[in-house]
């Protein structure tokens, strides 16, 4: 039986990295990344959520500007995101209807920048928020499971990159344009074939898998672990719009009908009552292309 962390442990004997995810009306990167009072800059070095709060080992960006390229725009570095010169320049002068960012504790996979989240494939941006302790066990049967293709997309050794392409090649039964349902599908497909190498490897650790992935028309949030135990935090919002002034940011309400809003985060940016909703354990957050939030429960 294999064996990788003291069966008694609460919590995974892995780093657990900080994401979150926007979809909505423009806003700056800089006041999305910087200005909540528990920012995801806060959460690299401070995250509030978990037990490790430093998450140094690197991050990324991206974002979306769909009447110049249907691809986004990535940026990843191996520094910490509280200390890069680079990101605090840059943040303020980009504005975008879909920004995607993370900040990584390294666990499975070295400090490099093809480590580093969002992973992207086309125009698809995906992040992971926890792992699995015995990954090495089951690495060499899932690539074996991976198209050719997907094979080659991936280009780092993190357990992430490798779901996410096993993921990409059960989303090939969709359509061109999948709904979120069809993500959620594609997602507990991956899930499925996860826990069956699980089985065959006799590993009964779980894997922790909170997941985002974007193409800027739709986002799709997962919250699961192969075992039910209890996952790591995530939460959903929407209203009409993110605003950030002076420093002070909430989800604006009411019934306007030209702008929406939604976020997927690992943590609550703010306090603000009523501004974040925890997304039940097992369960997918579903933003749809008209931005507003559906959980779905997960069957895998």
């Amino acid at each position: 039986m294999v064996t990788c962390r003291a069966a008694d442990k609460p919590v995974p004997n892995l780093p657990m990295c900080r994401f979150l995810s926007y979809l909505g009306a423009p806003i700056s990167m800089g006041a999305l990344l910087y200005d909540p009072s528990d920012s995801i800059i806060h959460q690299s070095y401070a995250a509030r959520e978990i037990e490790e709060p430093l998450n140094g080992d690197g991050f990324g960006v991206g974002w979306y500007h769909r009447d110049q390229s249907l691809e986004p725009a990535v940026f990843v570095s191996v520094t910490p995101a509280w200390n890069n010169r680079n990101l605090r320049s840059l943040a303020p002068k980009v504005r975008s209807g879909c920004i995607v960012a993370h900040v990584r504790a390294a666990s499975v996979g070295g400090v490099s920048e093809a480590n580093c989240h969002p992973f992207q494939y086309r125009d698809r941006l995906m992040m992971h928020n926890g792992g699995l302790d015995c990954f090495e066990q089951i690495k060499r049967d899932l690539c074996n499971r991976l198209s050719e293709e997907m094979y080659h997309w991936v280009q780092g050794q993190t357990d992430s990159e490798h779901f996410f392409a096993l993921f990409l090649d059960h989303l090939r039964a969709a359509g061109p344009q999948p709904t979120p349902d069809e993500f959620a599908d594609a997602f507990e497909a991956m899930i499925r074939d996860l826990k069956e190498l699980m089985n065959r490897h006799a590993i009964t650790e779980p894997a922790w898998l909170n997941m985002v992935y974007t193409d800027a028309r739709i986002a799709v949030g997962l919250r699961y672990t192969t075992d039910g135990s209890a996952p790591l935090t995530m939460y959903c919002s929407e209203g009409m719009k993110y605003e950030c002034t002076d420093r002070v940011c909430r989800m604006v309400r009411g019934r306007g009908k030209e702008e929406h809003a939604a976020m997927i985060v690992s943590e609550k940016l703010t306090d603000v009552p009523g501004d974040f909703t925890e997304v039940p354990p097992q369960h997918f957050a579903l933003v749809g292309t008209d931005l507003r939030v559906r959980l779905r429960p997960v069957e895998a």
